[in-house]
């Protein structure tokens, strides 16, 4: 079986948000309770961006600098957040997540594996093989940012 470019970024544009967004739900619900969904999402993004700054935190949760800055205080406040001055720029920080941070995102990422893990359960070994093999040939493509690499040709 052939299949174009096309109907395969179709399938990816209709499939990919619905688990995107069970993955999100899910994950909200296993945070811990005194967590808002903002603080959550700011711990899971510095955890996947490391020594990210104030200004990339605003721009993926979509907040101005100064609602950002309040949010990142808070998590600093209740040790789940560092912050280091950048050298470089003394105006920029560099945010990092404490270990006590990871432990909060372990949690919900560890019931949210169990969540996943028994929805796949009901699929044929032959197609968990096909899910990992996609996942594995999808992961250069969008993890190597082609976005920018198309736009320089």
């Amino acid at each position: 079986m052939t299949v174009d470019s096309d109907e395969a970024a179709r399938e990816l544009l209709e499939v990919v948000p619905v688990i995107v967004k069970d993955i999100r739900s899910e994950m909200r619900s296993r945070r811990s309770p005194d967590l808002t969904v903002p603080q959550f999402r700011t711990l899971a993004f510095v955890d996947r961006n490391k020594g990210t700054s104030l200004s990339a935190v605003a721009n993926h949760m979509g907040l101005t600098l100064p609602s950002t800055s309040r949010l990142v205080d808070g998590l600093l406040a209740r040790g789940m957040l560092t912050r280091e001055d950048n050298p470089a720029d003394r105006r920029r920080v560099k945010l990092g997540v404490t270990s006590h941070g990871l432990k909060v995102l372990e949690t919900s990422r560890r019931g949210t594996l169990t969540y996943l893990t028994d929805k796949i359960a009901s699929l044929s070994a032959e197609d968990r093989e096909t899910i990992i093999k996609a996942m594995k040939a999808m992961r250069p493509v969008f993890i190597s940012g082609t976005r920018s690499q198309a736009a320089e040709k």
